[in-house]
């Protein structure tokens, strides 16, 4: 062998081992991927917890959501009935009185003598009255002239009643409990038109017992709503309450280019933090069942028309059982049929793996050039296109 030909030969070898060795270094690469991708595969069953729940009987809403505002019932404008000048205001703003309570008072010198002027009338109505008794004869004259009288009579009797009134109204009392927000007289002021005085509201009183909140619905949802649904309200500060539809409007307001009814609802029992004015969220319930057999949603499997459940026996046996599904509201899916109340169902809970780059179920990694191959792994729970329950 001449020096040509084994230089060729020592060629010929040197990259048949680099060869070799780039060989083993992509068959290297191959176990890598194995080695990142199949555990991924196997960890997946680690990332699937299941629990147990009971089949229980709940009750079960339908409600709709919608906002409003608060308002007292009670938002009163008093003024005095009568005439005259003020001598007493027995309340500042901000004072909260209850039903009955004095507000201020007007001098009642001229309504006194108003009183006693009514009193004199009646009297003097009763004697001719009886003069008229007295003096007759029977005849048609006379027995006109009684009924004159009588109605004479009549006329001062409710004359003096007004004029017992008008002294009780002197004194101006509260026609409801609540707070003061105004007071619009002072000592010394001219109250009633008679005096040429003031003839707006002395008082404002708004109530802190009684609330309403008006609210509007969409078209669909107004033909759900009744006078006396439930209702279960909330401020934005978390303040939970209550009441009950109390008007449903007929014509609907357009203002915001689609039809909105108006709903009128009271709040029922009492509740603290409840202001005049403050943003209220309403559940209106329009449809509420009780004591309707239910498990948690996620324990159902659902293939095509029918679902399952997984019942854990008393021995322990899981058995795969039929269940007959109705609604499902909330979290909760109502068992029609299928199994009972009490009994003990499978759970399943999928969590995302942690701490293992590159094995994430849901997630495509590549490893690079030559790396032989890509992990998918741990895919979301397949429900057979449809939600459980449904």
């Amino acid at each position: 062998m001449n020096f040509r030909s084994a230089f060729a030969h020592l060629r010929r070898r040197r990259w048949i081992v680099i060869g070799a060795a780039a060989g083993a270094a992509l068959a290297a690469t191959a176990i890598v991927v194995v080695t990142v991708v199949v555990p991924a595969t196997a960890s997946s069953s680690d990332e699937t917890i299941t629990t147990t729940a009971i089949a229980s009987l709940e009750t079960l809403d339908k409600s709709i959501s919608t906002s409003g505002t608060l308002t007292p019932l009670v938002n009163e404008q008093v003024s005095f009935a009568v005439s005259g000048t003020v001598t007493k205001v027995s309340v500042a703003e901000g004072d909260t009185v209850e039903k009955g309570d004095t507000l201020a008072t007007v001098d009642t010198i001229s309504l006194d003598a108003a009183l006693l002027q009514a009193k004199a009338d009646l009297a003097s109505a009763q004697a001719k009255l009886s003069d008229s008794y007295d003096e007759s004869d029977g005849s048609t004259a006379d027995l006109a002239q009684i009924a004159a009288n009588a109605a004479a009579v009549e006329v001062a009797e409710a004359a003096v009643e007004d004029a017992e009134d008008a002294v009780d109204d002197a004194t101006l009392t509260a026609p409801a409990a609540g707070v003061i927000t105004s007071v619009g007289v002072e000592v010394g002021d001219a109250v009633g038109s008679a005096a040429g005085g003031a003839t707006t509201a002395a008082f404002t009183i708004v109530g802190t017992d009684a609330w309403a909140v008006d609210v509007t619905v969409g078209e669909a949802d107004v033909a759900l709503i009744e006078v006396g649904d439930q209702v279960e309200l909330a401020t934005d500060d978390g303040v939970a309450f209550f009441g009950v539809v109390s008007e449903v409007g007929i014509l609907p307001s357009t203002d915001t280019g689609a039809a909105a009814y108006p709903v009128s609802i009271d709040v029922t029992g009492t509740a603290e933090g409840l202001f005049d004015g403050i943003s209220v969220t309403a559940e209106i319930i329009y449809e509420r069942r009780t004591d309707v057999l239910t498990v948690a949603s996620a324990a159902i499997t659902t293939d095509g028309e029918t679902s399952t459940v997984t019942v854990i026996t008393a021995d322990g046996a899981q058995v795969v059982t039929p269940v007959e599904v109705g609604e499902t509201v909330g979290t909760l899916t109502e068992i029609v049929s299928g199994i009972v109340e009490g009994d003990e169902v499978l759970v399943a809970t999928f969590t995302p793996g942690e701490g293992n780059a590159g094995t994430t179920e849901g997630v495509t990694r590549d490893f690079g050039p030559g790396a032989g191959g890509t992990g998918t792994v741990g895919e979301r729970p397949d429900f057979g296109g449809q939600a459980p329950g449904q």
